[in-house]
């Protein structure tokens, strides 16, 4: 949905991304976004010269409104990067001052102020702080904020751990601020990448810090495991929103020939899926591919024989169906003719109606009380 972010008479017109989901009721900015754009102007906090560095800014609402500024923006989203740049594009904003970094890059040398949307995954958040700590003095200006019911305890607990001297704000149309001051005395280590053993097999699998089941396998990947689709020879597979690569992975152990595609939006996703091949399957290397990518953008129509999909039901804080949805669309015209695409949800997402929309057909594989595979055949 185009939403105005207006702030001091600034009117900004800005979308969630991508633009053509069926869920247009989201906006593309939160009430916490408004607050901190508003505490940064009112303490004048910035001048033309000031370096800001901005984490996690779902869609550029926090971005947009410094575009003078020499802006460095992290993200470990590539749907939010494109976002960004769409809604800098469709209000005529300078991209000259900005610099888009994913969370797998370096920080730059320097910066004069911080602001940070808190991540959901406390792990990312540890990861980033950390990073943030070992990075800057504290000479600079730190500035966090989310809806003030998720700023709990633990949160703040974790910014007195890895920053220094924490406090918060008062709440503003639900939302609080958290400024913490880089005093702490301590250097920590980059946490280390998660790595557990997958059940039945002889596989370890590793997770960087925002890929979902960083510690185990999820009950809904272990029933899809066990119901994957037979391959014959040369078969083009897709493993799409892979994570960290555990379902291509299995298929790849019992097929170490063919040809798969590990896609996934998250930058530490793609990177866990490729550093799992890379590891147990090392022969399999060269006839993977990794790629961040939204959903199946620029894939080639009818070029595909399978693919195995584990859909999200969420996009950053927001519960959606409109990803799931738009996997599924771009999976059907990505498909050959005669192609599958098999899936796992939670029964109760009713997934098999949309399938049954798209395809003309759908298909129970393996069920248990809480997930369902389910397949679909591109007539």
């Amino acid at each position: 949905m185009i939403s105005p972010f207006i702030i001091n008479d600034r009117n900004l017109f800005l979308d969630r991304f991508p633009v053509s989901q069926i869920n247009r009721s989201l906006q593309a900015w939160d009430a916490s976004d408004e607050y901190l754009v508003h505490i940064v102007e009112q303490e004048q906090l910035i001048n033309p010269e000031t370096k800001l560095l901005i984490f996690n800014d779902d869609f550029g609402a926090i971005s947009a409104n410094f575009s003078e500024q020499q802006v460095t923006s992290v993200s470990d989203s590539y749907v939010s990067e494109q976002g960004l740049r769409h809604n800098f594009e469709q209000n005529n904003l300078p991209f000259t001052h900005l610099t888009q970094l994913s969370s797998l890059t370096e920080l730059p040398n320097e910066c004069d102020v911080i602001l940070y949307k808190i991540p959901k995954n406390k792990t990312l958040m540890a990861e980033q702080l950390t990073a943030i700590k070992n990075s800057y003095s504290d000479q600079t200006t730190f500035i966090a904020a989310d809806k003030a019911k998720s700023i709990q305890s633990s949160t703040l607990k974790l910014f007195e751990k890895y920053l220094g001297t924490t406090k918060t704000s008062l709440a503003v149309k639900k939302s609080r601020l958290v400024f913490s001051q880089l005093d702490s005395k301590q250097l920590f280590s980059t946490p280390q990448i998660k790595t557990w053993p997958l059940e039945n097999s002889n596989m370890m699998i590793s997770n960087y810090a925002n890929v979902f089941a960083r510690e185990k396998l999820d009950i809904g990947a272990r029933l899809f495991i066990k119901s994957l689709p037979e391959l014959t020879n040369n078969k083009s597979v897709i493993d799409l929103g892979c994570g960290n690569g555990v379902v291509g992975l299995s298929l790849l152990a019992k097929n170490p020939q063919t040809n798969i595609s590990f896609i996934d939006e998250s930058y530490m996703a793609v990177a866990s899926a490729q550093k799992n091949v890379q590891t147990n399957i090392p022969e399999s290397i060269e006839n993977s591919q990794f790629t961040v990518n939204d959903c199946l953008t620029d894939i080639e129509p009818d070029s595909v024989d399978i693919i195995l999909c584990n859909p999200p039901f969420h996009q950053q804080n927001a519960t959606t169906d409109h990803i799931a949805w738009q996997m599924f669309r771009d999976s059907h015209r990505a498909l050959k003719k005669g192609g599958e695409l098999r899936i796992v949800g939670n029964r109760q997402l009713g997934y098999h109606i949309k399938l049954k929309r798209l395809f003309g057909n759908e298909k129970l594989i393996a069920n248990n009380d809480k997930f369902v595979v389910l397949s679909a055949i591109k007539n």
